[in-house]
């Protein structure tokens, strides 16, 4: 069995030596297309490591107990295999076989110690059945024998990464079956690299589409910089179409150490057409040999090093049903991906595709349509409730979109990072909230389905009985009857913004124009429909906590200053205090409503950090005609890490209760955006930073008799609800279709300490 092959001679049928990639460069090589020279190291050398070093049964043993399905388990899982992988060194044999091929290879390019491409390829990738493509490492300007090793090893690790794990139980791969081949090339210092799809590749049209970009691929491929696009008709040559991209950063190689480094493109570049018509020509024709000689559209690399193009990988188009004639309509059962992002709300949805640039089209989006815009504000909720689903550009799975969507209970799907662009107005599309995928065509019924609640009271009826309180969270107050109709115990989370910014008009604009009456009477309406649905259980208002951008759209809102990241901003009490007169009239629409019997509202500050906040809210409050934690509840949201930690200061200072804002506290505790789609696979609310300051605060708070809660989006995680009710919090606020969910995991959980103490108390 063969360790080592060099390209010239491996050909496409060798996916089980050399992987996808591997063997692909070998099959171009052969048939004369400029590809670098390079070797495979194969999956036979991947798995004689394995069974050498015996580390084969340890790993499998971690997949065998792992639930995939827990992203904390899976990430864990997924840390400990390839730390195993690394630190495990290569018997000599193989690391002496590897270096003299390196060495082979210097010694071919005239090269002493040359910079090579160390990248995976796992052999079940670039197949037309399988897109494993981008799931393993790629290591650019490795240099020297040294290096060689530790990146190999590297990207034998990197077959175990959690996305690697997930793809191949969700296909049914079995793991154990999936071995890794390590091509290693020379590396092209590109001046221009980019990708070429030799085919359209949502719907298989006889169009080439190029994208390119100043410097190494990496820009291209990892969606850090928008490229030039191409679209060329593959039968004439004829450029059909271009788009030039302001092209701000590139990746190149820096000439002391070879290492890669992100840096800002020159100016006379930036707005520059990358490749010229020459350069279009060739890659066009090129892409038509490949093409041919595959017999199946490609999915390519490309790059351009002192005027010579170089081809760096090719696989099959994976998205495309080659059954279906070019241009025609797709069939149920068909399935043909036009873009991805993070499932945010449950469901599959289907319908006509309306594009939302700006509010004054919401009037396009009508019932059973699907709305796509860069991101939802809360002035469009009226038109997402006409719309069977929802698809954004941008945001995380707590974003506006994904938390109103769950609320309505429309399937929406966010950080797609392309939907405005990519989708036709009017198009037919589908999608999957679970999954994050946006599909060609109508694979649904599109007929939105009428809300009914005539099973539910049977739901109810069996719910069982828990001592630890089970909330729930309502956002609009039409859907205060849907949320009543789950048995939660009371509302965790009444918020404020959509009741108010829905209005259309900036509430400071009321105040301004002498109408604080009018913006009282819209509060105390839509209060008043959530206070008497679940009167007489508790329901928990949360002031004002809108970010600025939110604002900026409102008549009244012109004059809003930018933030370049509001989330980080003056929003929640911080900006309440600057502006005491929109939150003394929020006071004054509740103290109407306890004059009218509804005692069963409290009041809870958002993103408070220091307790003279609470004292000065206080304060405002009493100037209404409130009377904190005499007459009314008086509480605040834990949605920083300062709260946190000084929570005996606002104690001390007078609380009745505290609730979690775990989609903050998340946020401010890891420095992770929570609308960026970009770092969403870091944020995590069972990180043990945010979890221990959650404990933290329900151990003191329980010392001082004061209400513990939850309302962010971990309210809604079994998971992280188990640990919740075991530290002792008080009650839990679950969306609305978590409810049922929550209210189970808290019943076993409290039944698990009761039996734990009865067994004590036995053995004492």
């Amino acid at each position: 069995m063969e360790y080592v092959e060099f390209f010239e001679e491996l050909k496409k049928e060798d996916v089980d030596i050399a992987g996808g990639k591997g063997a692909n460069l070998g099959e171009l090589t052969q048939a004369g297309i400029p590809v670098p020279p390079g070797f495979v190291i194969t999956s036979a050398t991947y798995q004689k490591f394995m069974d050498e070093t015996g580390i084969t049964q340890k790993i499998m043993d971690i997949l065998d107990a792992l639930d995939v399905n827990n992203n904390k388990e899976l990430q864990e899982s997924a840390r400990e295999i390839k730390k195993i992988i690394i630190e495990t060194e290569i018997p000599d044999e193989i690391s002496s076989l590897i270096i003299e091929s390196y060495n082979a290879l210097c010694h071919r390019i005239g090269k002493e110690n040359a910079f090579v491409a160390v990248r995976s390829s796992a052999t079940a990738e670039d197949l037309p059945e399988a897109s494993f493509a981008g799931q393993q490492d790629t290591y650019l300007n490795v240099k020297g024998p040294e290096d060689m090793i530790k990146y190999v090893r590297k990207c034998w690790a990197s077959l175990f990464g959690a996305r690697a794990i997930f793809y191949r139980e969700e296909n049914n791969f079995d793991h154990s079956k999936v071995y890794i081949a390590v091509v290693v090339q020379e590396m092209v210092d590109a001046e221009k690299a980019g990708v070429m799809f030799t085919v359209h590749p949502s719907t298989g049209e006889e169009k080439i589409l190029i994208e390119g970009a100043w410097g190494l691929g990496e820009a291209v491929v990892s969606g850090t910089v928008t490229p030039d696009t191409y679209w060329v008709d593959k039968a004439t040559g004829e450029i059909l179409r271009k788009q030039i991209s302001e092209k701000n950063i590139m990746f190149q190689k820096k000439s002391e150490n070879g290492q890669t480094v992100k840096v800002p493109v020159p100016e006379d570049l930036k707005n520059k057409q990358v490749l010229n018509e020459d350069e279009i020509a060739q890659l066009v024709e090129l892409g038509k040999r490949i093409q041919e000689h595959y017999q199946f559209p490609q999915d390519t690399e490309w790059a351009i090093e002192n005027g010579k193009i170089f081809m760096l990988q090719s696989r099959p188009v994976t998205t495309l049903d080659m059954g279906t004639a070019s241009g025609e309509a797709l069939h149920e059962g068909d399935r043909t991906v036009i873009t991805k992002g993070l499932g945010a709300s449950p469901g599959m949805a289907a319908g006509s595709v309306k594009i939302i640039k700006t509010t004054d089209e919401l009037d396009k989006v009508q019932e059973g349509d699907i709305l796509v815009t860069v991101m939802t504000t809360p002035d469009m909720v009226p038109a997402m409730k006409r719309a069977n689903g929802i698809i954004t550009d941008e945001g995380g799975v707590t974003c506006h979109a994904a938390i109103v969507s769950r609320e309505l209970g429309i399937p929406c799907v966010v950080g797609t990072g392309d939907a405005t662009s990519i989708l036709p107005e009017n198009s037919k599309v589908t999608l999957d909230g679970n999954k994050g995928i946006v599909w060609e065509g109508l694979l649904v019924e599109t007929a939105k389905k009428e809300e009914t609640t005539t099973a539910q009271p049977n739901v109810v009826l069996q719910a069982p009985l828990t001592v630890t309180e089970v909330k729930v969270n309502v956002s609009m107050s039409e859907a205060a009857k849907k949320a009543a109709a789950t048995g939660a115990d009371g509302v965790g989370l009444l918020r404020t913004e959509h009741m108010m910014l829905t209005t259309g008009v900036h509430p400071k604009k009321y105040i301004q124009e002498g109408n604080e009456a009018e913006l009282v009477k819209v509060l105390v309406e839509n209060i008043l429909k959530v206070a008497d649905t679940f009167y007489p259980k508790t329901v928990w208002y949360r002031t004002l906590d809108a970010p600025t951008d939110e604002f900026q759209s409102l008549d009244g809102g012109e004059d809003e200053p930018y933030e370049h990241n509001p989330m980080l901003g003056w929003r929640g009490i911080r900006r309440e205090l600057d502006e005491p007169e929109i939150l003394l009239a929020e006071f004054k629409a509740i103290k109407k409503l306890h004059e009218q019997g509804y005692t069963n509202i409290g009041i809870m500050l958002p993103l408070v950090q220091h307790p003279d906040e609470l004292k000065e809210a206080k304060k405002i409050a009493r100037q209404a005609g409130l009377k904190p934690q005499k007459n009314i509840e008086f509480g605040i949201m834990v949605e920083t890490p300062a709260a946190a930690l000084t929570i005996e200061d606002f104690i001390a200072e007078g609380i009745d209760f505290v609730s979690f804002g775990t989609n903050d506290l998340t946020q401010y505790t890891l420095a992770i955006d929570r609308n960026n789609e970009n770092v969403a696979d870091l944020y995590t609310e069972s990180h043990p930073a945010v979890l221990k300051l959650i404990e933290r605060v329900i151990i003191e708070c329980n010392k001082a008799g004061v209400k513990t809660s939850i309302c962010g989006q971990a309210g809604s995680m079994p998971a992280i609800v188990e640990k919740l009710v075991e530290l002792g919090i008080t009650s839990v606020s679950a969306n609305t279709d978590a409810v049922a969910t929550v209210r189970e995991t808290v019943a076993r959980v409290e039944q698990k300490l009761l039996l734990k103490a009865a067994r004590k108390m036995m053995q004492e």
